[in-house]
């Protein structure tokens, strides 16, 4: 779901997808020529096409009967071993706002848990979401608007201890952070770059001019890379943004593939885009929807994959859950012969 006011967001459809990020190619935003299109084409046809969407509990192999519930839930994202999902979700036993929830399992085959608050200091009495476990499983991203910030919401990054503690959150700054609202923080290691962080926010001065003095703009996509013990000032990911919203992307382990809504032309409202390269160097592939498998004419949000690509996640708002906001999956093959 969009994060353009989190007021309005957390309060229904807003968690759905909460979050957003995406990679800055250098470069101009042209399209890629025939032969790289070529190879992000093979790429993504390595795999087969999503399956037909269905709620997280009617997707194998199942969920507890309140993953979804009456209330929004969205931002879904699956740790790398399968075996820990967060989520965001207002429901009841949370601070009140929005808080993150973790569902665990013991195998990667059992149905997944009932979801926990994940407690202080990661959730606070101000709207807390985008959750982000890095490649490392214990540095964890995410956003909230509790004072203190740059405004609007803010990125944070906190640890996970061994013993369990779970350290202070930080800010990462108002170089990535602005007063307006920044979401889906997503950590990648890409080749030649190194630790590069996607994230999305309505910042004005994006990809389409807006007017002067406006203290936002449509929420665009960027990256920023690592430098000296921290990420630099973020730039616009070329290729992928257009004059309309888009935002809580995801990358692929690889990073070849980037996934992120859209309400572009095109989209029935907000849709799930995907754009693809042949490899890191290469610019990416115009953005194409995901179609009738993934998207519906209700807002669908904050997409995520699991590690080995074939599984996606995603926050929709379509009336065939239980509430407002609803954890949705698809699932694809890959094709004999096909890389990650």
């Amino acid at each position: 779901m969009q994060i353009i006011s989190m007021s309005s967001i957390a309060r229904a459809v807003a968690c759905v997808g909460l979050a957003g990020a995406v990679l800055g190619c250098d470069g101009d935003p042209a399209a890629p020529d025939a032969a790289v299109a070529g190879a992000a084409e093979a790429r993504r046809t390595a795999y087969s096409d999503w399956s037909p969407a269905r709620s997280v509990e009617l997707a194998p192999p199942g969920a507890h009967s309140n993953f979804n519930t009456q209330a929004a839930e969205g931002c879904p994202l699956t740790s790398r071993d399968g075996k820990k999902f967060f989520i965001a979700s207002n429901r009841d036993g949370g601070r009140g706002l929005l808080d993150i929830w973790v569902s665990s399992r013991d195998r990667t085959d059992d149905p997944w848990g009932e979801p926990v608050n994940v407690g202080e200091p990661i959730n606070s009495e101000y709207d807390d979401f985008c959750p982000m476990l890095a490649r490392d499983g214990h540095t964890f991203y995410f956003v909230s608007s509790r004072p203190g910030g740059c405004g609007g919401t803010d990125i944070y990054v906190t640890r996970f201890r061994g013993d369990g503690r779970i350290d202070e959150p930080r800010n990462l700054g108002c170089d990535i952070n602005s007063s307006a609202n920044e979401a889906g923080p997503v950590p990648v290691h890409e080749p030649g770059r190194g630790r590069v962080l996607y994230f999305s926010s309505v910042r004005p001065g994006g990809f389409a001019p807006e007017a002067p003095g406006a203290p936002t703009g449509d929420s665009d996509l960027y990256s920023s890379e690592w430098h000296g013990g921290g990420f630099g000032s973020p730039s616009l990911v070329a290729g992928v943004n257009s004059a309309s919203n888009d935002g809580q992307p995801y990358i692929r382990d690889d990073a070849l593939e980037l996934y992120f809504y859209s309400d572009r032309p095109g989209a029935q409202s907000n849709d799930i885009y995907v754009a693809t390269r042949g490899s890191a160097h290469a610019r990416w592939s115009t953005p194409v929807n995901l179609g009738p498998n993934v998207n519906s004419p209700a807002s669908e949000t904050r997409p995520s994959l699991s590690t080995d690509g074939t599984v996606l996640y995603f926050g929709s708002t379509i009336a065939t859950g239980e509430g407002a906001n609803d954890v949705y999956v698809s699932t694809r093959q890959r094709l004999s012969g096909g890389n990650r």
